[in-house]
């Protein structure tokens, strides 16, 4: 991190530069940009009063540090907290609003639903969580199809899958044939 320092500057120490610079380190790892990062730190000597204000912009914000204290090394250490405290809350804030982790997008994917068809935990146990993914729908575009009768669409049954979507060619309307589960068929019409 960039230190720009302006005011009393003739008060800091190289010791007390090399602490200040570490601490804000550690606040830039915070910060997670790219490119170069600058604070500005502003001394004042206000009625024996150190005053400094650190200043640096995280996420389009511009977000500052301020302590007064009798010592410099403490006012540093109370404005480096104060950052410290602006950083975490503006980066967990940014963090809730604009994440999107992969287990909330393959939740968004799945649906899991909490609780089971019935309303009841699978096996009477109250304490056990079923799931329930939500069914894929697929798309059957049958316009291009010459119209049938039903006997034709039974005759295509045998070959293929347990629904035929047809038009009818009798009555000129759109028609499912299903093949239920005892053998026998439902047909729809509309």
């Amino acid at each position: 991190m960039k230190l720009i320092y302006s005011g009393k500057t003739k008060e800091f120490t190289p010791e007390m530069e090399r602490k200040v610079e570490a601490k804000l380190a550690k606040l830039s790892k915070m910060i997670e940009q790219r490119g170069e990062r600058e604070a500005h730190v502003t001394h004042r000597l206000e009625r024996h009063l150190h005053k400094v204000e650190i200043v640096t912009n995280v996420y389009d914000h511009s977000l500052i540090g301020e302590a007064a204290d009798a010592d410099l090394a403490a006012a540093f250490n109370q404005a480096l907290e104060n950052l410290e405290k602006q950083i975490l809350k503006l980066r967990n804030r940014w963090r809730d609003t604009h994440r999107d982790p992969k287990s909330v997008r393959a939740s968004k994917e799945g649906w899991e639903d909490q609780a089971s068809p019935e309303g009841q935990n699978p096996a009477g146990n109250p304490n056990a969580v079923s799931t329930r993914v939500k069914p894929k729908i697929f798309r059957v575009d049958y316009d291009g199809r010459k119209p049938m009768t039903v006997e034709e669409a039974l005759l295509e049954m045998e070959t293929q899958a347990d629904y035929v979507v047809y038009r009818d060619s009798d009555r000129d309307c759109l028609s499912v044939l299903v093949r239920r589960r005892d053998g026998n068929f439902d047909l729809i019409e509309s």
